[in-house]
């Protein structure tokens, strides 16, 4: 069985770009070397020698046709690299393994926006994709949910899986360390740190947060993490991009989310996993995913609620401080979030696609 994966990048990205390294990095751990098939490659990358690269130009044709053209040349290239199974990352309508991290009505709908043309032309090749695929991988249940609701895939066609997260990379601070970490990023010990990490700061809440802190008398600091920031708010204060986003993680007390659409939200999990607790708005995917004692989640949308549960998290935090020491205890993800074990199970969706396909039969089935 040659596995083939399609993203729009091999490279340092956004959510699903950083996925399919993951995938990249798992698959070589397993022995597989797929096809790659992609829009640019960062050959400097290590994941870049693990692969087959199949680059597919795009940047000769306006923004909006890309996609559409980029799914055409895939169909082609696929059969000329002898691709039994692929597993497409981005819109392509020719992948038996179709990975759902997101969905444009989905995404439309939460921001209240009227499609425009070239959302149809989006919208219809995620649809051919679903539609075409044999198996949708979802990354939470709100992409479930999403693709039965707004697309008709049935349900029988999906498998939610979440997404995995570099367990050596995101682990609590040793002993001690924690004062040291806060001091480098400017947090004063009476300072209550909500992180904020964001390359959207709109979608990702921050006007919501803003207005919830307003009501507040609470020693708390929003400390944005990304993009600049443009506000005169004294709670609000910028830290610059961090590469290290862990010791963000360990250094802040809460990180916060309030995102109008947030189909996972890693930023939840890696916190959690840092020994930080996190505030998030219930329409975030990787709610499901935390553990009860690990959040604090508010109605979407609702400042008035994110007030009610910062403050419930501050007292939270009150009780259970000792000295400037405090992290989260016991298990506070839902899931296993190794590479190995996510990749594992695409495998075995692939091999009984690849099975199935060889016998004749349609792959797709109950469970």
């Amino acid at each position: 069985m040659k596995i083939g994966i399609s993203a729009n990048a091999l490279k340092h990205g956004g959510g699903l770009e950083r996925y399919a390294m993951d995938l990249v990095r798992g698959l070589a751990a397993r022995g597989v070397e797929p096809a790659f098939f992609a829009r640019q490659f960062d050959r400097e990358l290590p994941e870049s020698q693990l692969v087959r690269p199949h680059r597919i130009l795009v940047s000769f044709l306006p923004g909006k046709l890309r996609d559409v053209w980029f799914s055409w040349r895939l169909r082609a290239m696929r059969r000329n690299a002898g691709v039994d199974v692929l597993i497409g990352c981005n819109r392509v309508d020719a992948s038996e393994l179709a990975i759902c991290g997101g969905t444009h009505r989905g995404f439309l709908a939460a921001v209240g926006r009227a499609p425009k043309r070239s959302d149809a032309w989006q919208i219809a090749l995620e649809s051919r994709q679903y539609a075409r695929a044999s198996v949708v991988v979802a990354h939470s249940m709100q992409m479930r949910e999403e693709l039965m609701r707004l697309y008709g895939v049935d349900d029988a066609k999906i498998r939610v899986l979440y997404p995995p997260v570099d367990r050596a990379r995101f682990t609590p601070c040793e002993p001690g360390v924690r004062s040291a970490l806060r001091r480098r990023f400017g947090f004063a010990d009476d300072e209550i740190v909500l992180l904020f990490p964001s390359s959207s700061h709109e979608r990702k809440g921050l006007p919501l947060i803003e207005q919830a802190l307003r009501a507040t008398t609470l020693p708390v600091v929003v400390a944005v993490a990304g993009r600049p920031v443009e506000s005169t708010n004294s709670r609000i204060r910028y830290i610059g991009y961090v590469k290290d986003i862990e010791d963000c993680y360990r250094a802040a007390d809460f990180t916060i989310l309030a995102s109008k659409y947030e189909p996972f939200g890693l930023v939840g999990i890696e916190s959690v996993m840092c020994g930080t607790p996190v505030v998030l708005s219930a329409n975030i995917g990787c709610c499901d995913a935390i553990a009860d004692h690990a959040k604090f989640v508010f109605a979407p949308n609702d400042a008035k609620d994110l007030h009610a549960t910062l403050t419930r998290a501050v007292d939270a935090l009150r009780r259970n401080k000792s000295g400037s020491e405090v992290q989260l205890s016991g298990q506070s993800v839902n899931y296993d979030v190794s590479v190995a074990g996510h990749v594992d199970a695409l495998l075995a969706l692939a091999g009984r696609i690849d099975l199935e396909r060889r016998a004749g039969h349609s792959p797709v089935s109950s469970s």
